[in-house]
């Protein structure tokens, strides 16, 4: 049976999905002050973190529409699957189910299953690795579901922040409490809940300390970690990203470890210095 994935454009991309047509990503849109900007190949992050960093209010994000999804969907393939961003985070997910009623209303054809990541980023990317694997193993589709939401329940998010400039942007951190964390280089140590909500499990004085004490709670969290892949992506920080990857590899056996410079929408989450994981 042949297959297609879809991922909207805040989850990483590996290298050679991109050259792969069972691999889509649909782009989502940033805005930064009055600019809107396309999150697909022709993002540049560098213009996007200046442009960031220059405007007084928070960057914002839009989903992709319902007829994009539908687009997307529309192809040869048995099975098509398709991973959003969180829908606690955003209106991406309900936007591809309605694509995929949309194309089903128009034409009987592939079947077509939408999963709620409850993630972001690479965690996106560690869910449509695990997709591929069924697909390739022969599995039939209604296992493929059956795995990865399994899969998806059981997956953590974290990530470490070395710029809070967004959080006092958008309101959840007031301006004192940023100059104040700044001044004193507390790092917030971000996570995932289970419904793929955003939470703050721990913090820093530093970014190593911090990212210290993210390897403790991936360790906490993880249990097989002989027999998972953990990705880690950053955003323009590739120095920090290698040394939590020998830190980890330290502490942890793995099947894997991926690391991938974030996209655009992760990289508006994550900011300039920012680090994610996902396991």
């Amino acid at each position: 049976m042949s297959y297609k994935i879809v991922i909207d454009s805040c989850g990483e991309l590996l290298e050679q999905w991109k050259q792969d047509e069972r691999f889509a990503s649909v782009p989502l849109t940033l805005t930064v002050g009055s600019e809107n900007i396309i999150d697909d190949e022709t993002f540049d992050r560098a213009d996007f973190l200046q442009k960031v960093a220059d405007c007084p209010e928070c960057p914002k994000s839009a989903c992709p529409s319902p007829e994009s999804y539908k687009k997307a969907f529309d192809c040869d393939a048995d099975h098509v699957y398709c991973v959003t961003l969180s829908a606690e985070l955003s209106g991406s997910y309900n936007s591809a189910v309605l694509g995929a009623s949309l194309l089903h209303e128009e034409k009987k054809g592939g079947q077509i299953h939408v999963f709620n990541s409850c993630s972001a980023s690479i965690g996106q990317t560690l869910i449509a690795m695990k997709i591929a694997q069924c697909e390739d193993a022969g599995l039939p589709f209604e296992d493929v579901v059956s795995v990865v939401n399994k899969y998806i329940e059981e997956q953590h998010t974290f990530f470490v922040l070395e710029n809070l400039e967004t959080l006092r942007k958008n309101g959840r951190l007031s301006r004192v409490k940023a100059l104040v964390a700044t001044a004193l280089k507390i790092k917030p140590i971000m996570g995932s809940t289970p419904e793929g909500c955003i939470c703050q499990l721990d913090q820093a004085r530093g970014m190593n300390k911090a990212l210290v004490k993210m390897v403790d709670k991936i360790m906490e969290a993880t249990e097989n970690s002989e027999n998972k892949v953990l990705a880690i992506s950053h955003c323009n920080s590739p120095k920090k990203a290698y040394m939590l990857k020998e830190a980890i590899q330290e502490k942890m056996k793995l099947a894997d470890i991926v690391v991938l410079d974030t996209a655009g929408v992760s990289s508006m989450y994550a900011n300039d210095g920012g680090i994610i994981v996902a396991v």
